[in-house]
């Protein structure tokens, strides 16, 4: 089978198309046709060396965590899914290799695909759509009428979490490029402003923070309101440590505090994003398409910076 490969860490050009067996389901997995996957921002950690103790130096490796597709092959233990059933998912946390023809995974790590969406466009949404979820409706419990900031809001995570805290009934601030202020705006977002002429002494009181840039987070959890909450889903790459740490310590003090978690979403959380694409809630937001050959050059384009939505990777 045809499958994303890289020989060592590096920048994006050591992407490369290669082939691999095809592999072949346990008793307890199933065997997914990919259709399409999307880039993701610790793919791109991944794939540079920044993850090397989670990812160890053993090479070849591959890339890719959201999964489109068909079911290919049923476990013999398997009972609630059978071949040609449409399903969505996504890889189980630190691993990689969506980005193939065929990957193994347990059904556990899937759910239904929703009725009337493209496979390919759906690709989009499994790894960003539960990450929002988790984020707004479980970690911060956002409420009907309450001021929510989306750091980020173009980009894969925030434009899905504009959609849903819209959906909740939350008044959406965006923080975005000035070129995606309007999609931000078409997204659901009630104010939009452009981060690089707009910072945190501009904004504020919200009841709620969503991050996905890392930088400058006592900043913005200065905005919170008494008792509100902020998730950050990013650090500073450039100060890791300090980032990280001031996470930990406003878990420790203050009525603003910062909540950060690792996502491992499993069917019941794909299948919950199934129902909000259902119902018109969530869609795709798609920046471009590329072919499982342009591997490198959609890793190239996610770091250039000015993404709206998700690249994604067309396997067939």
């Amino acid at each position: 089978m045809r499958a994303a490969r890289y020989d060592r860490y590096g920048p994006p050009e050591v992407l490369y198309e290669g082939t691999l067996p095809k592999p072949v389901a346990g008793p307890r997995e199933v065997l997914v046709r990919v259709h399409a996957t999307s880039v993701n921002g610790g793919e791109l950690s991944g794939r540079a060396g920044k993850l090397k103790l989670v990812t160890g130096r053993k090479f070849p490796k591959g890339t890719g965590i959201d999964i489109t597709g068909e079911i290919a092959e049923v476990g013999s233990s398997v009972g609630h899914l059978a071949v040609g059933d449409r399903v969505w998912g996504a890889t189980p946390r630190g691993t990689f290799g969506a980005a193939a023809e065929y990957v193994v995974v347990r059904p556990r790590q899937l759910s239904f695909a929703p009725d009337g969406i493209d496979l390919v466009r759906a690709a989009a949404l499994p790894g960003v759509g539960t990450t929002a979820i988790t984020a707004l409706r479980d970690k911060i419990g956002l409420r009907s009428g309450e001021r929510l900031l989306v750091r980020g809001a173009a980009g894969g995570v925030g434009s899905v979490a504009v959609q849903l805290g819209h959906a909740l009934g939350a008044h959406v601030t965006a923080l975005a490029g000035a070129k995606a202020l309007d999609l931000v705006r078409e997204l659901g977002a009630d104010e939009a402003y452009d981060y690089r002429t707009t910072g945190p002494t501009d904004l504020g009181p919200f009841d709620a923070v969503l991050d996905t840039v890392g930088t400058g987070l006592g900043a913005y959890r200065g905005l919170l309101s008494p008792g509100g909450r902020m998730v950050s889903i990013a650090f500073d790459a450039d100060r890791p440590l300090a980032s990280l740490g001031s996470i930990l310590v406003s878990t420790l003090h203050g009525s603003r505090r910062v909540r950060a978690f690792s996502g491992n979403p499993t069917h019941e959380l794909f299948a919950d994003l199934a129902a909000y694409v259902g119902n018109g809630a969530i869609r795709p937001v798609v920046d471009t398409v590329h072919p499982l050959s342009d591997i490198a050059k959609a890793h190239r384009a996610m770091e250039a910076g000015g993404v709206r939505g998700k690249h994604v990777i067309q396997v067939v």
